[in-house]
């Protein structure tokens, strides 16, 4: 696997009802706001394809074979739980990675259907979200050190 560049972006698919969500657009935010981070966004929710639901599979299926690892923020789960459960074995069928984010700003039981087929699990934070997206799709070693600059007098 190569390293992620501006020529070689990781392909991402957040997961989505063909309907856009604040978690939906949540997670491109914090993915902007890392500085040397290039990705892809495989996921399409804007495309109308009228309650279809065959359309709907195909096309979920087709979004997330282009990628290389799968978002699911947990808050999704509970409206939408038939097509996150399709999108959650859809990813594992075509062996793709699946990063499950735990809810926004609230402290609450991950489903356990999330829980047993996340290959990660993290929180809402920026450089998480990113380093498990190298860690799963493109098997980086993600630890950094922290440096803290300081003065003596």
């Amino acid at each position: 696997m190569s390293s992620i560049s501006e020529q070689n972006p990781v392909r991402v698919f957040v997961s989505h009802v063909f309907a856009p969500s604040d978690d939906y657009h949540r997670v491109f935010e914090y993915l902007e706001s890392s500085r040397n981070f290039y990705y892809r966004n495989c996921s399409d929710p804007e495309i109308q394809l009228g309650g279809n639901a065959e359309a709907m599979r195909s096309e979920l299926r087709k979004q997330i074979n282009l990628a290389e690892v799968v978002i699911i923020p947990a808050g999704q789960y509970k409206h939408n739980e038939q097509w996150i459960d399709f999108q959650l074995n859809c990813a594992k069928g075509l062996e793709k990675p699946v990063i499950v984010l735990e809810y926004f700003g609230v402290k609450a039981k991950i489903p356990v259907q999330l829980e047993a087929l996340a290959d990660e699990l993290i929180e809402w934070n920026e450089r998480s979200i990113v380093d498990a997206i190298r860690r799963q799709a493109r098997h980086e070693d993600t630890s950094r050190w922290d440096v803290i600059e300081f003065k003596l007098d």
